[in-house]
C-alpha cells in the first residue's frame, strides 16, 4: 500500500466503506477489539502482536474513528512482511526429507502450534481440515498458497 498521501481518493473512499462495515453503531467508529479483523478484511495479514503494538488493546471496547485508523493502516501495511509465496515454500522444504512437495502433518501440527506465533490445536485442525492426503502428509505447496490467498 502505498504512503497515506500517495492514497488515491478512491482507495480511501474503499477502506472508508470496509471500515463501515465494521461500524455496527453507525458512529463513524469501530471497537478496538475489531482493529485486527477490520485490517484483514482490508488484505492485511498482521500477527496478533502487531495489532497489540497499536495500543489499543488494553480497552476493547475503546472507539477508533476512521482518521485514527487510517495512519495504523499505513503502519501495519509498511510493516508488512514482504515474503512471497515462494519464501514459505522453501521454508516448508526444509522439512520434505523426501524431496516431494509433501510434510507429515504431525510434523506441520507441530510446527504450527509450538514456533513463532503459536496456534491452538482448534486453530490448527481448522487450518487443515481437508489438506492431509490418505497418508497423513501435506502438500505444502497448495497449504501455503490456501493459507495465503484465502
Amino acid at each position: 500500500m502505498p504512503s497515506m498521501a500517495r492514497l488515491t481518493e478512491d482507495q480511501i473512499a474503499e477502506y472508508q466503506e470496509t471500515f463501515s462495515l465494521f461500524d455496527n453503531k453507525g458512529d463513524g467508529k469501530i471497537y478496538a477489539h475489531q482493529l485486527g479483523d477490520v485490517l484483514r478484511a482490508m488484505g492485511q495479514n498482521p500477527t496478533e502482536s502487531e495489532v497489540r503494538k497499536c495500543g489499543y488493546h488494553s480497552d476493547p471496547d475503546f472507539r477508533i474513528s476512521f482518521e485514527t485508523f487510517l495512519p495504523i493502516l499505513s503502519t501495519i501495511s509498511k510493516n508488512r512482511d514482504t515474503s512471497t509465496i515462494e519464501d514459505f515454500i522453501e521454508g516448508f522444504r526444509v522439512f520434505d526429507k523426501e524431496q516431494n512437495g509433501m510434510i507429515n502433518s504431525a510434523e506441520l501440527r507441530h510446527l504450527l502450534s509450538s514456533l513463532g506465533e503459536k496456534m491452538t490445536d482448534e486453530e490448527v485442525n481448522e487450518l487443515l481440515m481437508g489438506q492431509e492426503d490418505a497418508q497423513g502428509n501435506v502438500n505444502y505447496e497448495e497449504f501455503v498458497k490456501m493459507v495465503l490467498n484465502g
